[in-house]
């Protein structure tokens, strides 16, 4: 029996990726003025930076109980076996929503077979656990592989990423605003990571040519085997830096495998146009 690999779009991979990998996506929403959206499908990232632009603030939410209960006991009734690869719990409600769900499904069928999983990661790093998932499934992997082998590629991986403004994460409450004072004061690039699936600044930087040259430093200090493993940018309507970023990339690691994406319309609405995102592991799986 294959296993059904599920996910949001907080993993920001194109839409055709799910097609054509059978994956099961649940849109987050985008509020903008006072029309409902649904990522990824009814919205695209570049009208949302547009927006922002002209000054509108987005409001995003999550995946409704509703479409979790749907799914679940259809999945349920047809026996079949899945795993829902979810955006971070620090980052989102989907997650916990999501348990919840699965936690009263399991009570009608408590044979059913199926994992949820907090990435505690973001954009291209929960998608590269994705892809990972989708290839795993394709060779009939056991539900059981899958879930160790992909928990293993979301404990390991690192999210490096810069925006152009701190404010637009401190409005949404991704990053205190005390963090948020240098945004865009004189040149200052602010440098964050993920810890335990939590923005956290780590660097102010003077000057885009320093902030990836440093990008590139910290990657040589935490990645591992960077020629032999996917090396993921996802960027906020700048694809102009995506470029400059990977080439650097391949040049500093001969990486032969760097995938950019857009960053999808809920994370853009919290991280604002001009943010740029690389993903990839510290740790090799055995």
């Amino acid at each position: 029996m294959t296993v059904k690999i599920l996910t949001d779009s907080g993993c920001d991979l194109p839409l055709h990726f799910y097609e054509a990998n059978q994956i099961t996506l649940f849109p987050l929403k985008v509020l903008l003025n006072e029309i409902e959206y649904e990522d990824q499908v009814t919205i695209k990232p570049k009208t949302i930076y547009d927006e922002i632009r002209n000054g509108q603030q987005p409001k995003t939410s999550q995946v409704s109980p509703l479409t979790f209960e749907k799914t679940f006991t259809e999945m349920a009734q047809n026996n079949e076996q899945g795993i829902y690869i979810a955006f971070s719990s620090q980052l989102s409600g989907t997650y916990q929503t999501a348990v919840m769900i699965l936690e009263q499904i399991k009570e009608t069928y408590p044979d059913f077979q199926f994992t949820i999983m907090d990435t505690k990661c973001a954009s291209l790093g929960q998608g590269l656990v994705v892809m990972e998932a989708a290839r795993l499934a394709k060779e009939n992997a056991a539900l059981e592989d899958i879930v160790n082998k992909t928990t293993f590629l979301a404990s390991h991986m690192e999210h490096l990423f810069t925006v152009e403004d701190l404010d637009y994460l401190a409005k949404g409450g991704r990053v205190s605003k005390a963090s948020a004072f240098l945004g865009g004061l004189l040149n200052i690039k602010p440098l964050l990571n993920v810890e335990d699936g939590k923005l956290v600044p780590i660097e102010k930087i003077r000057g885009k040519k320093k902030l990836l040259r440093r990008i590139i430093e910290i990657m040589s200090e935490r990645g591992v085997h960077l020629d032999q493993q996917t090396i993921g940018i996802s960027h906020a309507d700048d694809p102009e830096t995506a470029a400059e970023m990977k080439k650097l990339i391949e040049e500093a690691f001969a990486a032969k495998n760097v995938l950019i994406t857009d960053i999808g319309a809920v994370i853009g609405s919290h991280t604002g146009p001009g943010t740029i995102a690389i993903f990839f592991l510290n740790a090799q799986p055995s």
